[in-house]
């Protein structure tokens, strides 16, 4: 492998831009799919670093593509779903990062997997309580699930989905409860004692990638059609719900 790029451990001067580039283009996914992009990131990280580096390095880069988000969609956010949102997930950390090596990661994407098909199938399962109730048992399965598996927004999605009455109320909200998700995991990293200095180069380059991408995602977001935005949604969030299942199945 060729030196490594401004100090990254093995990451050359491609490898560190192609990532940034990729950071881009998944902030971009994000918001025209309302869900996708935080995945397919994690995808391609999980692809090239361990766990230890890619699961933080996912969650900052997403961190600032979200917070990017509110700045520019701000109005759009559904606020009564915040705190019990909150309340839930700092449970999940804190269960979370006192576990997080007790459980194996394939049990915890197959149920993942389940989960994301019933709530985004029967909506009906959307509705089951209280608004707060629900969204404080999202927020805490989204943030405890997060410290395994990192990629736990097609988990809040369906929720949000049927709460928001508009496609840009939807990408508002959901990048704000998974700013919060992001924020909750770091601090869950910080005490099991997570060390990214070496990576924050590379982490600059992506974050800033991803708030151009984030800025021009939600201008566009402003010309798509809401049937359209929909359709999109369930797609997606079907597939990598059926790719969670069938990696979980080892296959």
């Amino acid at each position: 492998m060729e030196p490594s790029f401004l100090g990254v451990p093995d990451v050359n001067i491609w490898m560190f831009w192609g990532l940034t580039l990729f950071a881009a283009f998944t902030a971009f996914v994000g918001i025209a799919t309302g869900a996708a992009g935080g995945l397919v990131m994690m995808v391609g990280l999980a692809s090239i670093f361990p766990p230890v580096i890619s699961i933080p390095l996912h969650t900052v880069v997403q961190l600032g593509g979200n917070t990017s988000r509110i700045l520019f969609m701000w109005k759009y956010i559904m606020r009564p779903v915040l705190f019990p949102f909150v309340a839930g997930g700092v449970l999940g950390g804190i269960l979370g990062a006192n576990i997080f090596i007790s459980l194996p990661v394939a049990v915890l994407q197959g149920l993942l997997g389940v989960s994301v098909l019933v709530f985004l199938w029967m909506p009906s399962m959307n509705q089951i309580g209280g608004r707060k109730h629900r969204f404080a048992i999202v927020g805490f399965f989204a943030t405890f699930l997060g410290v395994f598996v990192s990629a736990t927004g097609t988990l809040v999605a369906p929720f949000v989905a049927s709460e928001a009455p508009d496609r840009r109320n939807h990408v508002a909200t959901f990048s704000t409860l998974m700013a919060i998700v992001h924020i909750l995991k770091l601090i869950a990293f910080g005490f099991l004692g997570f060390a990214l200095a070496a990576y924050l180069p590379l982490m600059v380059a992506m974050v800033c990638a991803a708030v151009a991408a984030s800025y021009i995602g939600s201008k566009a977001l402003n010309h798509m059609k809401e049937r359209n935005f929909r359709v999109i949604f369930k797609t997606i969030c079907t597939f990598l719900a059926l790719r969670l299942i069938w990696i979980a199945l080892g296959f």
